[in-house]
């Protein structure tokens, strides 16, 4: 199997946070066969953006205007490479907001989501739970971030700190 190599992105609030996504973002995902964006975009143009670099997948995320977050759904689950991914944003009443995620999915390898903005890779029992933080609102991370997943015959994170 050709591994898949993922860009994961997560509360880039265009234009609240940064004008624009940050150039060591867009360099840092160029390559990667797809990316998923885990909600709170804001603005639209940050898809175009991202589908200028690989195909996009996303989901809203509370922040994001009603419109959008209808259009893209606020969970969705993808077999990539045979496994199988949730995408979530993360919001809502009631628990961790890694735990909130999970709870979305009962047949997931592994599950991406934000709305912290702090990058989390762990995982608990069998599924990676995987939080990529934020390329432009660090809220006590030490720097901004976004991730790296790679499918194989598993799936490994990596939070990249720029």
């Amino acid at each position: 199997m050709i591994p898949i190599r993922i860009g994961v992105v997560s509360d880039t609030h265009i234009p609240m946070r940064a004008r624009f996504l940050p150039p060591a973002l867009l360099e840092g995902l160029r390559g990667v066969d797809l990316i998923l964006h885990a909600g709170d975009l804001v603005d639209e143009a940050v898809l175009w953006d991202l589908t200028a670099i690989a195909p996009v997948e996303a989901v809203g995320g509370n922040v994001d205007p009603p419109e959008l977050r209808n259009r893209l759904g606020r969970f969705k689950l993808l077999n990539l490479g045979g496994l199988n991914v949730g995408l979530v944003h993360g919001d809502g009443a009631g628990g961790s907001t890694p735990l909130r995620a999970l709870s979305f999915f009962a047949d997931a390898h592994c599950v991406v989501f934000g709305h912290s903005h702090r990058a989390y890779n762990e995982r608990h029992g069998q599924v990676l739970l995987f939080n990529p933080g934020s390329p432009t609102d660090k809220r006590g991370a030490p720097h901004p971030s976004y991730g790296i997943l790679e499918i194989g015959s598993g799936i490994r994170g990596e939070i990249i700190y720029f």
